[in-house]
């Protein structure tokens, strides 16, 4: 293999050249996905004292401990934004990161507040759930949140990348894709979660309930004269306060309301506003449940036997020897 090197080398230095548009070479440093992912850890801890911890965090040491958390977090949070600020203004300030570090900061108290509503959501609209502890332990959703409403912070700072390489990590560990542009109220809760997605220009409010599988995504794009995409406008729809929407459920597109106090049932795929205190459902067209022990034996032509009613072949008890998929 090692006479093969070279070539391989020669043959992959001609493809950085040929394909260029996925190098980033002598430009500014990146943001890290690494350092990123090291810093989503630490936010939990920093939001979520004692849960994400190895160790006790004891009262009378929660001062220093929070004091040397905040500090670290910070000065490596603003190395990284200071790399993603200068894609775009390579002779940006350092203080403009720090602006943006110290905005964020000061929100954490508030987010505190709103995760707060978001546990007791999980644990009032969930019967399985037996404690606050468990839900900001083992539930997927509850991170997804915290990670996407601080990602909101940056986001609402137009800053690059770093909203967004948060969120990604929420979901490569969760399966909750939520854009840190959605705009989110209290009391949010995603039951079981997997596979839900929120669009960047959705709007949620208060006391809404999602079921896994469920997308707020867009209709259709806009596109110019030379057939691309248009950024931004209002693409994904808004879900008013206490609307609750079941497994697997679509809702498509900038104009669509769901009117509050409505209900979505499983498996709904919607493009048009919702008046208030409605229930969408699909009616069920063709669905049989018989009793599999009244089923009668399928008579094989031109003989006695008996075939099973599942395509299992003979039943090798006799006649009346049925298969598990009968009885």
């Amino acid at each position: 293999m090692d006479s093969q090197l070279p070539h391989i080398v020669s043959e992959l230095l001609a493809s950085y050249r040929k394909v260029g548009g996925i190098n980033h070479i002598d430009g500014s440093n990146l943001p890290s996905k690494r350092a990123i992912a090291v810093l989503c850890e630490d936010l939990l801890q920093i939001l979520f004292p004692g849960f994400h911890d190895q160790e006790v965090v004891h009262s009378d040491a929660l001062n220093e401990a929070t004091r040397n958390r905040v500090d670290s977090f910070s000065h490596r949070l603003q190395g990284e934004i200071s790399k993603s600020l200068r894609l775009g203004q390579p002779d940006c300030p350092e203080a403009k990161a720090e602006k943006v570090v110290l905005s964020m900061l000061q929100s954490f108290p508030a987010i505190r507040e709103v995760l707060w509503t978001d546990v007791e959501a999980a644990f009032e609209g969930d019967p399985a759930s037996i404690s606050f502890d468990e839900i900001i332990l083992a539930y997927p959703c509850l991170e997804a949140i915290a990670i996407q409403r601080c990602a909101h912070t940056l986001y609402r700072q137009k800053v690059p990348l770093i909203p967004r390489m948060m969120t990604e990590w929420a979901h490569s560990r969760t399966g909750i894709d939520i854009h840190p542009g959605a705009k989110i109220g209290s009391h949010f809760f995603i039951d079981h979660g997997t596979g839900v997605v929120i669009g960047e220009t959705c709007v949620i409010g208060s006391h809404v309930k999602l079921y896994h599988g469920v997308t707020l995504g867009a209709k259709s794009f806009q596109k110019d004269e030379e057939g691309r995409i248009l950024k931004g406008g209002q693409r994904h729809p808004h879900v008013e306060n206490n609307v609750t929407i079941y497994p697997n459920s679509t809702v498509l597109g900038g104009e669509t309301v769901i009117g509050e106090n409505s209900t979505i049932g499983g498996n709904v795929f919607l493009q048009h506003t919702v008046p208030a205190n409605s229930l969408v459902y699909y009616e069920e067209t063709q669905l049989n449940i018989v009793p599999k022990k009244l089923r009668e034996p399928v008579s094989v032509p031109g003989g006695a036997a008996t075939v099973c009613p599942g395509n299992f072949g003979i039943p090798e008890g006799g006649l009346e020897q049925w298969c598990d998929w009968c009885i």
